[in-house]
């Protein structure tokens, strides 16, 4: 499957075209490897490093879909690697007792 109709059917970009130029301007890496290419093709079990609007996440393929679907079935089609989410700088913050 190619990556930019990927990135769209996992709705990690809002339209083909927006996977389009992020692949093209070589923001998206494929097992380590940074692509430029829409037309890359992508396996079960590749690793993606992909730049989205709240930081970098890595994901593996664990199964290519066939549409693009709700969230929670897009979702289920990778694996996220990083454990990211939270922001490490904010982190967990403890104010004092009494205040």
């Amino acid at each position: 499957m190619r990556i930019d109709k990927l990135l769209w059917f996992l709705r990690l970009c809002k339209s083909r075209s927006a996977a389009q130029v992020l692949v093209e301007q070589g923001h998206i890496r494929l097992n380590g490897r940074r692509i430029e290419r829409s037309a890359q093709g992508v396996a079960i079990g590749d690793v993606l490093v992909v730049p989205l609007a709240h930081g970098v996440t890595v994901v593996q393929i664990a199964a290519l879909p066939a549409r693009r679907g709700p969230a929670p079935e897009a979702q289920s089609c990778y694996r996220v690697l990083d454990g990211a989410g939270a922001n490490p700088i904010a982190g967990d913050v403890t104010t004092p007792e009494g205040t």
